[in-house]
C-alpha cells in the first residue's frame, strides 16, 4: 500500500515548523465519574505526538469521545479526562481547546488538545464546508487513528481530502504494515480463527477469507452452525439453522482449494448456560438433545493447537468458547498459548479477542494486536478502509 508516512516525513526535516494536525483514537472508557479506566489508546498515540513535537511542529490533537449529538456539547463529551492523562503522560501540559473549527493558535513545540471532534456539525457526514474548515488548520494532517478507519468522517477522510499534505502516523502505518502482512502477503499455511455467537455477523468475513486461507478454525455459536452443517448433533445450542447453506458453500469453497474448516470432534457442553454448571466433555457426536455446547473439546483444541503451531501466519478473531467460565475456557487458553508458541507471524483484533490475551498474559508473544475493532473486522471482509483510500490517492498525487 502506497502512502506518505510520517516518520519518513520528520525524518526528511519537512515538519520543522509546521503545524500538524494529528487525528488520534482516544475514545476511551469512562466510569460514572468521569475517570478513565483504561487508557491503552492514549497510550497508544504518545508516540506520533512526541514524534510531531520532536521534529519541531505546531502540533494538534483530537479525538472522538463517546457518541455526542453534533452542535450540542455536553459535559459529559468533553475530552478533559484525556487532557488531563495525556499531560501526565506526555510530562507537560496539553490545554483543552473548545470551538476551534474557525482557528487554533499553537506555536512549534507546543501541544493542544482540540475539544471532542464528534460534536462539531458536518464531521459524521463528512461535510465538504467542515472537511474544507479543517484542513485550513495545518499544513500537515496525520491519521493515526486505526479504529476509526473504516468511517469516511470529517477528521479521518474529508480532512486528508484538502490538507496540503496528508500521511498516515505510526500507529496507522503499524496497523497497515501487519494487515498487509498477514493478509496481502502471508507466509503460509494461513490459519484463521474466526469466532463469535453468530455466523450471520462474521459471514462476510468468512466468505472472504475461504479465498484466502489455508485453515479457517471456527469456534463459538459460529461452530454449531458448522457443525449442524456437517450433520452433527448439537442440542440446543445457539446457531443459525437459516444459514446452514453459507456454512456449506464456506466448507465447499474451502476443500475445493484443498483447505479445510476443521470440524469439531469433542465439545464441553452444560445443561444450562451458568459459570457454575457442571461440564460434561463429549464426542461431537453425542451431544444430547438438552445439551449446551460451551467450548471446543480437549480432544479438538489439541489438534488445532498442533496446526497453529505449524502455520506460517495466524489471523485470530474471537474466544472459541465461553472462555469467562473457567470450566469453559480450556479451548480458548489452548488456542491463545499455541499462537503464542508458534513461530507464525499472528495478528488479532476485537474486543473480545484482546480480553483472552490479557487474561492469558500473550501480549508479548503475539507478532501484532490491532487497536481497531470495527476496521479490523472490514479489513478481514476484504474492503478497503476509507482512511486507507484517501491516503493512498494523496500519496499517488503527491508522487
Amino acid at each position: 500500500m502506497n502512502i506518505l508516512r510520517f516518520s519518513d516525513l520528520c525524518a526528511q526535516g519537512k515538519v520543522q515548523g509546521q503545524r500538524v494536525f494529528i487525528r488520534a483514537d482516544l475514545n476511551v472508557p469512562l466510569d460514572a465519574t468521569g475517570h478513565i479506566t483504561e487508557d491503552t489508546r492514549i497510550r497508544a498515540s504518545i508516540p506520533c505526538i512526541c514524534m510531531a513535537l520532536d521534529a519541531g511542529a505546531a502540533v494538534m490533537v483530537t479525538s472522538h469521545l463517546g457518541r455526542p449529538t453534533e452542535g450540542a456539547f455536553q459535559p459529559e463529551d468533553s475530552l478533559a479526562p484525556v487532557a488531563r492523562r495525556l499531560s501526565e503522560l506526555l510530562g507537560r501540559d496539553v490545554p483543552l481547546l473548545a470551538n476551534w473549527v474557525d482557528g487554533v493558535t499553537v506555536a512549534p513545540g507546543q501541544v493542544v488538545l482540540l475539544e471532542n471532534c464528534r460534536v462539531n456539525v458536518g464531521e459524521k457526514k463528512n461535510k465538504e464546508e467542515l472537511a474544507r474548515k479543517l484542513a485550513a488548520l495545518c499544513d500537515i494532517f496525520v491519521n493515526d487513528a486505526f479504529g476509526t478507519a473504516h468511517r469516511a468522517e470529517g477528521t479521518t477522510y474529508g480532512i486528508a481530502q484538502y490538507a496540503p499534505i496528508a500521511c498516515a502516523g505510526p500507529l496507522l502505518s503499524a496497523e497497515i504494515d501487519a494487515l498487509t502482512k498477514a493478509l496481502a502477503h502471508p507466509q503460509r499455511p494461513l490459519a484463521a480463527i474466526v469466532a463469535g455467537s453468530k455466523v450471520s455477523t462474521k459471514l462476510t468475513i468468512l466468505q472472504s477469507l475461504a479465498d484466502k486461507v489455508d485453515q479457517l478454525i471456527v469456534g463459538g455459536g459460529i461452530a454449531n452452525t458448522f457443525m449442524l452443517a456437517a450433520g452433527l448433533p448439537i442440542g440446543k445450542s445457539l446457531a443459525e439453522p437459516d444459514l446452514l447453506d453459507a456454512a456449506k458453500s464456506v466448507m465447499a469453497a474451502m476443500k475445493a482449494r484443498g483447505a479445510e474448516v476443521p470440524i469439531p470432534t469433542d465439545v464441553v457442553t452444560a445443561k444450562t448456560f451458568a459459570a457454575d454448571a457442571p461440564a460434561t466433555i463429549k464426542a461431537a457426536t453425542d451431544v444430547a438433545e438438552d445439551d449446551l455446547i460451551l467450548d471446543i473439546g480437549p480432544e479438538t483444541a489439541a489438534r488445532l493447537a498442533a496446526q497453529l503451531k505449524s502455520a506460517g501466519t495466524i489471523v485470530w478473531n474471537g474466544p472459541v468458547g465461553v472462555f469467562e467460565f473457567p470450566a469453559f475456557e480450556n479451548g480458548t487458553r489452548t488456542i491463545a498459548q499455541a499462537i503464542a508458541q508458534s513461530p507464525a507471524f499472528s495478528i488479532a483484533g476485537g474486543g473480545d479477542t484482546l480480553a483472552a490475551i490479557a487474561k492469558y498474559g500473550i501480549e508479548q508473544q503475539v507478532g501484532y494486536i490491532s487497536t481497531g475493532g470495527g476496521a479490523f473486522l472490514e479489513v478481514l471482509e476484504g474492503k478497503t478502509l476509507p482512511a486507507f483510500e484517501i491516503l493512498e490517492k494523496r500519496a499517488a498525487t503527491a508522487s
